[in-house]
């Protein structure tokens, strides 16, 4: 488990999966808070990014200018990562079956022919998330 404590607006915490070659990046530049799938075996951070959510736009925070705790959770296998803000989980990637889930849902594209990633919807999915926090406790 990775962490960072941070106010909205500026914030960047990276955390490499156990399994190769996966990263996760949650990432704040000023205007909103993403959560990045990416594969680090390519050559060019562009190419690297395999998707992107939105986890919240800082305007619509409350308390804005409180500082959260942003903190990445890895299932034992390493293929499936989430973000916790503040303790609420926000966010899901999962590498093996190449889907993402957020709260905001956004963004969303037309299915592209040939794609590796779905993209279409990153509608929550509580249940899996559920799955996730089981297998890490599990005996």
């Amino acid at each position: 488990m990775e962490s960072l404590s941070f106010t909205p607006g500026r914030a960047f915490l990276s955390s490499n999966s156990t399994t190769v070659p996966w990263t996760v990046v949650f990432e704040d530049e000023g205007v909103a808070g993403y959560f990045y799938a990416c594969d680090r075996s390519q050559e060019t951070q562009e190419n690297s990014i395999l998707d992107a959510m939105l986890v919240y736009n800082v305007s619509a925070l409350s308390e804005a200018e409180r500082e959260r705790l942003a903190t990445v959770e890895w299932s034992k296998d390493g293929f499936r990562a989430v973000l916790y803000l503040d303790g609420t989980a926000q966010a899901m990637v999962d590498f093996e079956r190449r889907v993402s889930t957020c709260r905001t849902d956004f963004p969303n594209f037309l299915e592209e022919q040939g794609a590796q990633w779905r993209r279409t919807t990153h509608a929550w999915d509580e249940a899996a998330v559920q799955g996730f926090e089981a297998a890490l406790y599990a005996g």
